[in-house]
C-alpha cells in the first residue's frame, strides 16, 4: 500500500503497518528533520499512543508518552509539560488574577513533553523505515489514479507506483482531495479562525511577566505548562521547550489565533509586526514578548478551517489532517490523529490479508474523522464565544476538562483488559454508540450537558442571552451532574486550579465503583484504587 505524507500520522500508520507485515510505501514532498506545528500534547494523546504501541507491537509510539522517555530516546530538545494554563486578557488592563484556569496532570504520574516536532516526526519516521517502509522523501506527487483494483501513484519524474490502498496524510494540500473535489466550499464549521505563527528566542515567562501577588500563583509555575492567552475571539499560544533543565532547545512556540472576520489582515503589516501590534493590547503579553525575536519566518494564514464532503472510499483514505483541521485550541490534533489510526490500521491489516477492500469495512473511519471534528468545531467555537466573559468561560473549561478524566480511564480499562486477555476484541466497543468522535461517547448525560453548552453559547454568540447568565446556567449544571466526580474542583465555580493527585484519584475510583451512576461502574472493573494508568 501507499501513505502519501511522512509526518506523524503517515509515519505512525507506516510503522504500524509495516510492524504487522504490510508491504508499505511512504511517499512525501518534503524531507526530515522539518518544521511543524501541533507541540502541545494531552492526556488523551497519552493514553491514545499507549493504546497503539500494545495493541500493534510499536513501543515508539509508547516513547511519546512520558517526559523521561522522550529525554531518553529522541534526545534534548522538547520541553516539559505538566498543566494546561489558560488566563483571560482584557485590552489595556493587568490579567485579573482570579479569571485563571489551570487543568494539571496527576501529580508526576503523566509529566509529558512539548514535543520539538521536528525531532519526534522523524523518530517516528525513521521508526518506520525500522519496520520496513519503503520512504520516497523531496518525491513530489502529481497525479492519482483511482481503479476498481488497484491504486497508482504518479511521481514527479513519470514513474506510476500502483498498491492495493492509499492513505493520503499529506495535510491541507492532499493530492486525493484535490483530484477528488472534495473540499466543503466553504468549510461546514460554526468556528472561524486564522493565524499567526513561529519560533522565537527571548520570550519571558508568564511567571516573570505578571504583576500578581505570590499567594495568587497556580500549584505549578506557569511556564511549566502549555498557556494560552485568551482575549476576545481570540488567543496567544505560548509553548516552551526550554523550561526544563535537561533541555538544550532555546526555542519558544508562539502563536497568535484569532477570528478572521473579527481581525482581518492588516495589509500594511507584516505578521511579525502585526502579532507585536496584537500583543501590545494586553500588557502582560506585551511584557512576555518584548525581548523576543524569531528564528525562522513568519507564517500567516487565511482561515485555518476546511473540510472534506467524504473521507472514506474505494481504495483509498483520507486521514486526519488530509481530511480538515479545526484549530489548535485543545491540541486535538494529535490525538485526532491516533484515533483515527486505531480504527483504520487494524481494518487495513485485516483487508491486506483476505484481500476485501470495500467500502462498508472502513465506514466507520468515515464517521469517526467527521465525529471528531464536529464535536471539535462545537467545542472551539463555544469557547470563543465565552473567551471574553470569565463567568462563561470558566464553565465552558470544566466541560472540556472534565469529559476527558473518565473518557481517558475508559480508554487504559480497555487496555488493562488487553494486557490481561491478548484479546485484540475488547477494543470492539470504541465503535459502540451514537457520540463517535465526542472523547466521552458512551455517556449520555454528558452529551446532553456538551450540548447545553453549545445552546447556550450560540445564543450569546446571537445576543440573544447575556454572557454571564449563561456561564452560571452552565456552572450549575456542571455543579449538580450526578456524573461529575467530587473532589477535583469540577463542581466549584471559585476552584481555579484542578490538581489532581494520587488521592484524589484513588478518592474518585471508589465513587466510580460505589457511588458514581451506573453507566459509569464499568470504569472501575477491574481497576486497583490506584491512579489510572499506575497500577
Amino acid at each position: 500500500m501507499v501513505i502519501l505524507g511522512s509526518g506523524i500520522a503517515g509515519s505512525t500508520l507506516g510503522a504500524i503497518l509495516a510492524r504487522n507485515g504490510a508491504s508499505v510505501l511512504l511517499i512525501d514532498a518534503g524531507t526530515h528533520p522539518r518544521f511543524a506545528v501541533g507541540e502541545s500534547t494531552t492526556p488523551h494523546t497519552l493514553v491514545l499512543f499507549k493504546l497503539l504501541a500494545r495493541r500493534y507491537g510499536v513501543p515508539e509510539l509508547e516513547m511519546l508518552t512520558s517526559y523521561e522517555s522522550c529525554i531518553q530516546e529522541m534526545g534534548t530538545s522538547n520541553g516539559i509539560k505538566r498543566h494546561f494554563g489558560f488566563m483571560v486578557h482584557h485590552e489595556g488592563q493587568e490579567p485579573d488574577p482570579r479569571e485563571v484556569n489551570q487543568f494539571n496532570a496527576p501529580a508526576k504520574l503523566n509529566q509529558t513533553s512539548h514535543l520539538f516536532r521536528q525531532d519526534s516526526d522523524a523518530y517516528l519516521f525513521y521508526a518506520a523505515v525500522r519496520y520496513g517502509c519503503t520512504a520516497m522523501q523531496g518525491y513530489w506527487v502529481t497525479d492519482v489514479e483511482l481503479g476498481d483494483d488497484q491504486v497508482t501513484v504518479v511521481g514527479q519524474d513519470g514513474r506510476r507506483h500502483t498498491a492495493r490502498y492509499l492513505v493520503d496524510a499529506s495535510g491541507f494540500r492532499s493530492p486525493l482531495a484535490q483530484k477528488l473535489g472534495l473540499r466543503e466550499e466553504p468549510a461546514r464549521f460554526k468556528h472561524h479562525s486564522r493565524s499567526l505563527f513561529t519560533h522565537m528566542v527571548g520570550v519571558k515567562t508568564t511567571d516573570e511577566c505578571l504583576r500578581i501577588p505570590l499567594e495568587e500563583m497556580p500549584p505549578v509555575p506557569w511556564f511549566q505548562g502549555t498557556m494560552h492567552h485568551m482575549f476576545e475571539r481570540g488567543w496567544f499560544w505560548v509553548i516552551p521547550f526550554n523550561n526544563e533543565p535537561r533541555s538544550r532547545n532555546q526555542l519558544v512556540s508562539v502563536g497568535l489565533t484569532f477570528d478572521e472576520r473579527r481581525y482581518p489582515k492588516a495589509a500594511d503589516l507584516t505578521p511579525g509586526e502585526e502579532f507585536a501590534r496584537h500583543a501590545a493590547r494586553f500588557p502582560a503579553v506585551e511584557r512576555i514578548f518584548a525581548d523576543a525575536r524569531p528564528v525562522r519566518e513568519w507564517v500567516s494564514t487565511n482561515r485555518l478551517q476546511y473540510s472534506s464532503s467524504q473521507t472514506v472510499g474505494h481504495r483509498w483514505c483520507l486521514m486526519s489532517h488530509a481530511a480538515g483541521f479545526l484549530d489548535p485550541l485543545f491540541s486535538r490534533g494529535i490525538s485526532n490523529t491516533a484515533e483515527v489510526i486505531n480504527s483504520l490500521a487494524w481494518r487495513l491489516l485485516a483487508a491486506l490479508k483476505d484481500d476485501d477492500f470495500s467500502t462498508d469495512r472502513f465506514e466507520f473511519v468515515e464517521r469517526l474523522e467527521q465525529g471528531l471534528l464536529d464535536f471539535n468545531d462545537a467545542m472551539v467555537n463555544s469557547s470563543f464565544v465565552s473567551f471574553d466573559n470569565y463567568e462563561l468561560w470558566n464553565a465552558v473549561f470544566r466541560v472540556w476538562a472534565y469529559g476527558g478524566v473518565p473518557g481517558n480511564l475508559r480508554l487504559e480499562r480497555l487496555i488493562d483488559a488487553y494486557e490481561r486477555t491478548g484479546d485484540d476484541s475488547v477494543f470492539n466497543t470504541l465503535e459502540d454508540g451514537p457520540n463517535i468522535g465526542l472523547w466521552w461517547p458512551d455517556q449520555p448525560d454528558y452529551r446532553e450537558l456538551f450540548d447545553h453548552m453549545v445552546r447556550l453559547c450560540d445564543q450569546v454568540d446571537a445576543g440573544t442571552l447575556d454572557a454571564t447568565e449563561a456561564g452560571r446556567d452552565l456552572m450549575d449544571r456542571i455543579a449538580t451532574a450526578d456524573f461529575v466526580a467530587p473532589g477535583f474542583g469540577f463542581r466549584e465555580r471559585d476552584a481555579r486550579f484542578v490538581t489532581p493527585t494520587k488521592q484524589m484519584l484513588k478518592d474518585m475510583m471508589r465513587w466510580i465503583a460505589t457511588d458514581a451512576p451506573q453507566n459509569m461502574r464499568h470504569l472501575a472493573q477491574g481497576a486497583s484504587f490506584g491512579p489510572p494508568g499506575a497500577h
